[in-house]
């Protein structure tokens, strides 16, 4: 199996840490939804050529109860500043 880099690394740690908390807060049934997920990941990895979602990514998205999936956003957009790290991002 190839090396994973430092960034591969970082966002995979995120998604555990984000699953983690969701867990904490709906059970197992979200971060079991959120699991399925993983068929997205070669549209949303950064420097992907796949720019498009396929139907498994989207009917896994869809499949996903809305108050887990906004939940998740929510703790993942709040984790930069609780951790002190300074995101800027855009184009």
């Amino acid at each position: 199996m190839a090396a994973m880099d430092g960034s591969k690394i970082n966002q995979a740690t995120l998604v555990l840490l984000v699953l983690a908390l969701v867990v904490g807060t709906y059970g197992q049934t979200c971060p079991n939804q959120l699991a399925n997920l993983n068929v997205c990941a070669p549209f949303v990895v950064p420097g992907s050529t796949d720019l498009m979602p396929n139907s498994d990514c989207c009917g896994a998205l869809q499949s996903i109860d809305r108050d887990c999936l906004c939940s998740t956003i929510q703790v993942a957009t709040r984790l930069p500043t609780q951790c002190n790290l300074p995101v800027t991002c855009g184009n």
